[in-house]
């Protein structure tokens, strides 16, 4: 199987409720159809179903043990799934951080148009000058 056709087969088994919530009792270990298909108001063919999409996903393998046949989680299928979400995870790292820091400077840039410029002292003396002048003017 190719890795995109596994992939595939991968998300398709993973989109459906019922088969991710098989997947999540077999992470606590084995268990037979019977276990399985205890906690869901469905006949045990529609299980076996569900477990052959996951079977045919490579998420669970079946085993043989006389009459009962267990299933248990295989992880390298969720391995390569989760190695694929884990390029795009790192694409929207670091796009996030891109606009964080493009945030950042514009709160920068905000603030400082927001504060009044200083006014330097020769400015200050000079406007004070007239008003002084003035008062002396009048007796």
């Amino acid at each position: 199987m190719q890795p995109v056709t596994r992939l595939d087969a991968t998300f398709a088994a993973l989109a459906d409720p019922t088969r991710r919530a098989i997947l999540a009792r077999l992470t606590l270990g084995e268990a037979s159809v019977n276990e399985l298909a205890e906690p869901f108001a469905m006949s045990q063919p529609a299980i076996s179903k569900h477990l052959k999409v996951l079977e045919g996903a490579g998420l669970i393998v079946r085993g043989r043990d006389a009459q009962r046949r267990p299933c248990r989680l295989q992880a390298q299928a969720l391995g390569d799934a989760s190695a694929w979400l884990e390029e795009y995870r790192r694409f929207w790292e670091s796009s996030f951080s891109q606009l964080d820091t493009l945030l950042e400077e514009m709160k920068r840039e905000r603030a400082a148009a927001a504060k009044p410029a200083p006014r330097s002292s020769t400015a200050a003396k000079a406007s004070a000058q007239p008003a002084k002048s003035a008062k002396r003017k009048s007796p």
